[in-house]
């Protein structure tokens, strides 16, 4: 019968805490707030912190790579949003599926948390730096043209922030992991 009794442990984290979970990594014990579950079990957050470092393998070159070839190529697909108007939707996620893959084999396939939101931050500034100069100097020699004449040049603008916006959704998705 004595052997059945433990002394009560308490959580490593919150000394107040009595617990009966242990990190199944390091044994330490845990608390219900400060354990994290897992597929083999529940550990402790430092423990799943330095399992998830194991999986950022990016270096540094990667970053500049990225942004550079997501912004480069989206550049280029924002030129066509002009030809080709309303089909823009069907091509644009082409072109991210297009931009992602190529970020990828540029930085051999290594990962980290923040690459997919960089490339798609680049993708986004790449696929608006045309029009956002075409509206800037539309906005500085327009003055003859009137609000009509404004609004109108203004409709042109839709295609390319559409495309924009769905390219740096899909890259940044397809570069996360989540296929759709």
């Amino acid at each position: 019968m004595s052997d059945s009794f433990q002394q009560p442990m308490y959580c490593y984290n919150h000394p107040k805490r009595e617990t009966l979970l242990r990190c199944n990594q390091c044994e330490r014990p845990i608390c219900t707030s400060c354990a994290m579950r897992t597929p083999t079990g529940y550990r402790c957050k430092e423990c799943v912190r330095g399992q998830q470092k194991i999986f950022d393998t990016a270096q540094w070159w990667d970053y500049p790579l990225a942004a550079l070839t997501g912004a480069v190529l989206a550049y280029f697909g924002s030129l066509l949003t002009n030809y080709i108007g309303f089909f823009t939707l069907f091509l644009a996620p082409f072109a991210g599926m297009l931009i992602a893959e190529a970020v990828r084999r540029i930085v051999h396939k290594r990962r980290s948390k923040k690459l997919p939101l960089v490339t798609a931050g680049a993708a986004l500034f790449g696929a608006l730096i045309g029009p956002l100069f075409r509206l800037v100097l539309m906005l500085l020699f327009s003055g003859q043209a009137g609000v009509a004449g404004l609004f109108s040049s203004l409709f042109g603008f839709l295609w390319p922030v559409v495309f924009g916006v769905v390219v740096a959704s899909t890259v940044y998705y397809r570069l996360k992991g989540i296929r759709v």
